[in-house]
């Protein structure tokens, strides 16, 4: 089966609306191609206790990730291919102008795992929950009121969700007649008898120190599932993890596999592995506080300079997409580039690099780069020990630009807290970072120049404290537009300052990541259909259950 999406624009700024319905195929699956159980896999060892509460982000069906297939949502926001959203538990989800008001149509003929019906009042108990201050608003939905018409529930908030349609729309909702005698929904494991009660297609069947195990809900809304079973396993490392998925111990997984072609992929040619780029980066963050990175144009040099191909092929053994454009988006947001942008790329130009630096006053001196006051250029890059990936990046970009421009860059890999305390409070030269994921433009500018992200002298994102009212002013109208208009004037004034200003330098797309296998099953997501990321930790994974069928 298929659950189609549709997207109808209304007006010009248009509110956003968003249908949708299930839909069954013709023919039942084939018994004889049905009947294997899907093990799921993390690499994150034991999960000791149990807790079935959605909300929590240490419980075990945070952890483990079965609670995505538990508790549903008003729709599915897809973080790669074409970025549309689905509607889900919701019919139909209308945004207005602003976004700061979501109407949602309940859809009909679904019913809570137990058999009670499910109701526009379920919803609005869920997001009443928030506002009410029963339940920590850890999503920063900042709600202003719910009501509920008929089947109908309307939701306003104090300020634009436009860059936060996914946290809203991904918001579980849970049942009234279970939730309303829980009485601290912040910390109560869900574990009582016929407490684990949602909508979702699978129900829980067993939970142990070693795996979860989950059964397909026979009274789905969307019809009838192929997969009658899921295991949830977790075992100690990647190295485990990427053994059980060879040997067939285990299916479906969400990990980073160095060397995966003769690691997985080769053991078996049904073996799959599919990177989903998003609109976030791998994205290399300059403090622009202090020498040498006070000077855009050596960070317009850098640009000029580092190979983002080698990044992708090297450091992340092509699980990304390189990043080139000079306004830093990717390929899914490439919709969003301006026409003076478009095609506009950067690309390994050494030449180029040194023209930029020779225009600024730079020398160089016993093949040594000397900045104009005379000394000679040099920074340290700092990555988190053991964050493989990243670490042979550092070795790349020292390598690059020792021998392009002669820049010494010293590579510094110290444990966690002190990276952290470095990256929150300014004390580093360079680091290697992710970027908030809106799902739009709005993730990566806030993240490299906003100064809302600086609190008490701490960065959580913005690590290099820019600072230009005019760009915090376009960035404060991006999020909060009543018009597309005023949206796209806002993203021209972004895409200007990035380019011309280079605050960072975004390197590979940061990716989902999903290794899974067709033996039993096929309808899995792919580059040609990217109807989901294949991260069975992301929403979207109810999708893929519903769009799986038995292998011929």
């Amino acid at each position: 089966m298929r659950l189609k999406t549709s997207l109808a624009a209304v007006g010009l700024a248009a509110a956003l609306v968003l249908t949708g319905c299930a839909g069954g195929t013709s023919e039942t699956p084939d018994p004889a191609g049905s009947g294997a159980a899907l093990t799921i896999a993390k690499p994150d060892g034991a999960i000791t206790t149990e807790s079935n509460n959605p909300y929590l982000g240490d419980s075990s069906a945070s952890k483990y990730g079965y609670g995505k297939v538990l508790f549903e949502s008003l729709a599915l926001v897809n973080p790669t291919g074409d970025l549309g959203t689905t509607p889900w538990l919701a019919e139909e989800v209308t945004w207005n102008e602003d976004y700061t008001q979501l109407t949602a149509k309940a859809r009909a003929g679904v019913t809570w795992s137990d058999g009670e019906e499910f109701t526009a009042d379920d919803i609005a108990f869920s997001f009443n929950q928030v506002l009410d201050g029963k339940l920590n608003d850890t999503n920063a939905l900042d709600l202003k009121s719910v009501a509920v018409d008929g089947d109908t529930v309307t939701i306003d908030f104090n300020s634009s969700k436009f860059t936060q349609q996914a946290r809203v729309l991904h918001f579980q909702i849970v049942p009234e007649h279970i939730w309303a005698d829980i009485a601290d929904p912040n910390t109560d494991p869900l574990t009582g008898e016929g407490q684990a009660v949602g909508t979702g297609p699978y129900v829980l069947d067993n939970w142990s120190t070693e795996s979860v195990t989950l059964t397909a809900n026979p009274d789905y809304w969307g019809g009838e599932l192929a997969v009658p079973k899921l295991n949830y396993v977790s075992y100690g490392d990647n190295a485990a993890l990427t053994t059980a998925l060879v040997s067939g111990e285990a299916d479906w997984a969400q990990a980073f596999i160095p060397q995966i072609e003769s690691s997985y992929l080769s053991a078996d040619e049904k073996n799959q592995f599919l990177v989903s780029p998003t609109a976030g980066a791998g994205t290399l963050f300059m403090n622009l506080q202090t020498k040498p990175f006070n000077d855009p144009a050596l960070r317009q040099a850098l640009a000029w300079t580092i190979d983002r191909q080698a990044y992708v092929d090297i450091a992340r053994e092509g699980a990304s997409e390189p990043i080139w454009n000079v306004t830093g988006l990717g390929s899914v947001l490439e919709g969003e580039i301006i026409d003076e942008y478009q095609g506009v790329d950067y690309s390994v130009d050494v030449d180029k690099a040194k023209g930029v630096l020779e225009d600024a006053g730079y020398t160089w001196e016993n093949d040594k780069l000397i900045d104009p006051d005379g000394e000679a250029v040099s920074f340290s890059i700092s990555v988190p020990a053991g964050w493989s990936d990243w670490n042979t990046e550092q070795a790349l970009l020292a390598e690059e630009l020792d021998e392009a421009l002669g820049i010494e860059v010293k590579v510094d890999q110290p444990d966690w807290g002190g990276w952290d305390a470095a990256r929150q409070e300014g004390t580093f030269q360079a680091i290697i970072h992710w970027l908030e994921d809106t799902g739009n433009a709005y993730g990566l500018y806030t993240s490299t120049m906003d100064p809302k992200w600086i609190v008490d002298g701490k960065a959580a994102f913005n690590f290099g404290r820019f600072d230009d009212p005019k760009v915090t002013e376009a960035l404060n109208t991006y999020a909060n537009a009543a018009s597309e208009d005023d949206r796209l004037a806002a993203g021209e004034v972004l895409q200007k300052a990035f380019a011309e200003q280079v605050p960072a330098i975004p390197l590979g797309a940061h990716p989902l990541l999903g290794e899974f296998n067709t033996r039993n099953y096929v309808g899995w997501p792919s580059e040609d259909d990217p109807y989901a990321s294949a991260d069975p930790t992301q929403p979207g994974i109810v999708k893929i259950l519903t769009e799986l069928t038995p292998a011929e």
